[in-house]
């Protein structure tokens, strides 16, 4: 378990190394394209630079206002307020601050930068189909992506996600208010309107990278500190069976959520980036089957 947040620690700088590959691409092409240059090529790794270290920063928030969430006091909701807080007392982590999104969608998530700016969310429609056990096993999840600083890279890949998704719409939204006869050629065009296509598909294939077996990690971590997998295995049963779309969905903030609230299209399940439910519920239940 160690080794694996120390991995997740060093996956935090290959993952930027990536993204900051596929943002310079982007950016000398932009240079090339919008006829700046080197010195747009440059202007653009800095303010994208810039962008994610405010995100890294301020992505929580972010993620959590995208998302509609709102943080509760022990007194708006004592059962998931003493179910997080029992959680941390027994992981012996900080108390993370607590949200309620109001949505039908039983679902949840984790955010934050480490353990001691983390917080976790958990939507209307989960606290009214899970009893007790499988909601602590669902929070006990959320927990174990804090623990495992699982948010920490969830928060550098949505913000860099953003940074070249922004990039890729100004070079196809700029392509309609220019003549192809400008800067750069319609070789550089072509190849740049190439380009932004392909950059959002390529970020969310290293998200999806990131994402299928820090669900499983945190999966096994929520249910050796419960020590009853069962509650989270029949919490992934409910989610199976009465789960739904999120009534807000936003595609960046989608691999942070403990079950994909997007619609499930067969072309979207494809670039998912969470497993199977049928595959988490048998690792549990094979973690049960070998207690």
């Amino acid at each position: 378990m160690y080794s694996q947040i120390a991995a997740n620690k060093r996956k935090t700088v290959f993952i930027m190394l990536a993204f900051i590959a596929v943002i310079g691409g982007l950016a000398w092409l932009a240079g090339g394209y919008f006829g700046g240059g080197y010195g747009l090529t440059i202007g653009v790794l800095i303010g994208s630079a810039i962008y994610a270290l405010i995100t890294y920063f301020t992505g929580g928030s972010m993620a959590l206002a995208l998302n509609g969430a709102k943080q509760i006091e022990k007194s708006d909701n004592p059962r998931l307020y003493r179910i997080v807080e029992n959680l941390a007392i027994t992981e012996g982590m900080p108390m993370p601050k607590v949200y309620i999104m109001d949505d039908p969608a039983p679902n949840a998530f984790a955010t934050g930068r480490d353990p001691k700016h983390a917080a976790v969310s958990a939507t209307t429609g989960l606290l009214e189909i899970m009893n007790d056990t499988e909601l602590e096993g669902v929070m006990a999840h959320e927990l174990g992506h804090v623990k495992n600083y699982d948010i920490r890279v969830s928060m550098i890949a949505f913000a860099l996600t953003v940074v070249i998704s922004f990039i890729a719409d100004s070079i196809i939204n700029f392509t309609f208010f220019r003549d192809n006869e400008d800067n750069g050629g319609i070789f550089t065009v072509v190849l740049a309107i190439i380009a932004a296509l392909l950059a959002p598909l390529v970020a969310t294939m290293i998200q999806l990278a990131i994402s299928r077996r820090r669900e499983y990690l945190a999966d096994a971590t929520g249910a050796l500190t419960t020590r009853y997998p069962e509650g989270l295995a029949s919490a992934l049963e409910k989610i199976a069976a009465y789960g739904r779309p999120m009534q807000r969905q936003n595609t960046s903030t989608a691999h942070l959520f403990f079950a994909n609230p997007l619609k499930g299209k067969s072309f979207a399940n494809l670039f998912s980036t969470h497993p199977p439910v049928k595959d988490r519920i048998a690792r549990l239940r094979q973690m049960i089957d070998h207690a």
